[in-house]
């Protein structure tokens, strides 16, 4: 099977969307919660436009996709996420290498992350740190790990 990670195109925002929620429902999470999470995990067509979006397709269908957000130095990982099938066969850890030399490329020092509390340990695994904890934006009172990859350190 072909593998390409390529920019994605924002007629592409639904599947990324849906996707997402997929891989979030993974957690186990309930409907209730995962409602909640529907605005924050919508991926909008503007977005992918602006930011540099990227997938992971595999022969035609795509089982992951990250954005990047911010200015040099700083920046964020935005809505990483992969097929629920495809967790812990290596798809996130590609998606996280290019990330990373994408990052380092446009000149950002640092990229920050807020994290899911279940793949806390998968970002930690590839380098990041924690750096502290941050609100939800989709569940009130939630507190979720922030974390950062330090780029001139790697």
């Amino acid at each position: 099977m072909r593998e390409a990670i390529r920019r994605a195109l924002p007629a592409e925002a639904p599947a990324l969307s849906a996707l997402a929620m997929r891989s979030k429902a993974l957690w186990g999470y309930d409907a209730a919660f995962m409602a909640a999470c529907r605005l924050s995990l919508t991926v909008e067509a503007e977005a992918v436009s602006s930011l540099p979006f990227y997938v992971l397709d595999e022969g035609g269908r795509i089982t992951g996709f990250y954005g990047l957000s911010g200015q040099p130095p700083r920046g964020e990982l935005e809505f990483l996420f992969v097929e629920p099938e495809g967790v812990r066969k290596g798809r996130g850890r590609r998606l996280v290498a290019h990330s990373l030399a994408l990052a380092h490329d446009r000149g950002f020092a640092e990229l920050g992350v807020s994290s899911d509390p279940f793949a806390e340990g998968f970002y930690l695994a590839m380098g990041a740190v924690r750096t502290g904890s941050g609100p939800s934006s989709a569940i009130p009172g939630r507190l979720n790990p922030r974390l950062t990859f330090f780029l001139a350190a790697r």
